[in-house]
C-alpha cells in the first residue's frame, strides 16, 4: 500500500487515516487513489470510521456499498467487528483497483458481513463465495478468536485481509473464466476445477492437517483447483502488497530493490523474487523480537509457476486499459 501526502501541511498520510495530525479532515477517493480534504463522506464514517468518500449527494462509498447485510449492532461488540471487517475489505478493494478491477460498470461481488452473535443468540457463519455472494464472518476480527482458529486448523497465517483476499479471488475467477483463454490454461496448470467440489473438501478434511508438499502454496490450495487458485491469489496479493508497502515506505534491501509501484510491475518472477527477498529480511528483524515471521511460507517452483500465472491475469484490466493484448 502507497502512502500519501496531506494538502494542507504535505505531512505523511496513509491509506486508513481520518484525519491528518495538523487537523485537516481527510478521506480516501477510490477512483483517484488519493486522500484528499473532506469533501462528500461515505455516510458509514460515523458509524463504522469508514474514511472513503461517499457518491455526489451522498450515500454509501464504493465499498460499504457492496455490502448487502451487516451484522447485528444490537450486540455491542458487532459494531467493532464490523468495522474492522469493512477496514479489511477496503484495504483489498483498493489493492485489486490498482489492477483496473471494480471500476466503472465491471461486475462487483456483494457482501454478506455476518456474526456468530446475534440478538436471538448464536448462529453458524460458514465463509465462502456462490454466484457473486462473499459471506464473511465478522467474528474473527477478533484477534484472539481468529488465533485459536488458525492454531486449531494448523495454519501458518490467517487475518481477515487475508481472508477477503481469497473470497474475493472466488469471484475474479468467475469473471474470468467467461475467457477459454482462461480455463484451458488454468486446468493445464491447476486441473479440473469442475470436479466434485463438496466430495473433495470432505476427503481433504477427512485426511487431517498435513504438509502441502511441493505442489501448494497451503495445506488448504490442495483441497480441489478452485482453493488452489484462491490460496494462490491471495499469496499473490500478499506479496505484491508486501512489496508495494515496503518501497511506500522508503526501506531497502542490499540485493534487491522494490519498485515503486509493484501494481504495475510487469515481471512477475521478478516481483516474486523481490518479495520472497523483503519477506526472509522481515522475517529475520522479527525474530529479533520473538515476534513470528511476516511471511512463513516456502515457495517452490511449481507454486511460483502458478503466482506467475495469478499475477498475468490479475493484471488483465491494466492491460486492457492500457490498450494491451491479455
Amino acid at each position: 500500500m502507497q502512502t500519501y501526502r496531506c494538502a494542507a501541511c504535505a505531512g505523511v498520510l496513509y491509506f486508513d487515516n481520518l484525519e491528518c495530525g495538523c487537523g485537516q479532515q481527510i478521506a480516501y477517493d477510490p477512483v483517484r487513489d488519493v486522500l484528499v480534504p473532506f469533501d462528500v463522506p461515505c455516510v458509514n464514517r460515523d458509524a463504522i470510521g469508514c474514511n472513503w468518500t461517499g457518491p455526489d449527494g451522498g450515500g454509501l462509498c464504493l465499498s460499504c456499498a457492496m455490502t448487502d447485510v451487516h451484522p447485528d449492532t444490537s450486540v455491542d461488540a458487532n459494531r467493532l467487528m464490523w468495522a474492522r471487517a469493512e477496514a479489511a475489505k477496503r484495504w483489498a478493494l483498493a489493492n485489486l483497483m490498482r489492477w483496473g478491477w471494480f471500476r466503472g460498470d465491471d461486475p462487483q461481488p456483494r457482501f454478506h458481513l455476518l456474526s456468530e452473535q446475534t440478538g436471538a443468540g448464536a448462529e453458524k457463519v460458514t465463509m465462502g463465495h456462490a454466484d457473486g455472494l462473499i459471506t464473511i464472518n465478522v467474528t474473527e476480527a477478533s484477534h484472539p478468536t481468529r488465533i485459536a482458529r488458525r492454531e486449531a486448523l494448523s495454519e501458518r497465517y490467517r487475518t481477515m485481509i487475508g481472508h477477503f483476499r481469497h473470497e474475493i479471488a472466488h469471484f475474479l475467477f468467475t469473471v474470468l473464466a467467461r475467457d477459454p483463454a482462461f480455463l484451458a490454461a488454468f486446468r493445464n496448470l491447476f486441473g479440473d476445477e469442475r470436479q466434485d467440489y463438496a466430495a473433495a473438501l470432505q476427503a481433504h478434511y477427512e485426511g487431517g492437517p498435513r504438509d502441502p508438499g511441493p505442489d501448494y502454496i497451503t495445506f488448504y490450495a490442495g483441497a480441489h483447483p478452485h482453493e488452489d487458485w484462491a490460496e494462490t491469489s491471495a499469496h499473490l496479493m500478499h506479496l505484491t502488497d508486501l512489496t508495494d508497502s515496503v518501497a511506500a515506505a522508503g526501506l531497502r534491501h542490499h540485493d534487491v530493490t522494490p519498485p515503486v509501484d509493484a501494481y504495475a510491475e510487469t515481471d512477475a518472477v521478478g516481483l516474486i523474487n523481490t518479495a520472497t527477498a523483503l519477506a526472509l529480511a522481515i522475517n529475520h528483524v522479527n525474530r529479533s523480537l520473538e515476534i513470528p515471521d511476516l511471511y512463513p511460507f516456502v515457495l517452490t517452483d511449481t507454486v511460483r509457476d502458478k503466482l506467475s500465472f495469478t499475477h498475468h491475469w490479475l493484471r488483465r484490466p491494466l492491460r486492457a486499459a492500457q490498450g494491451k493484448t491479455a
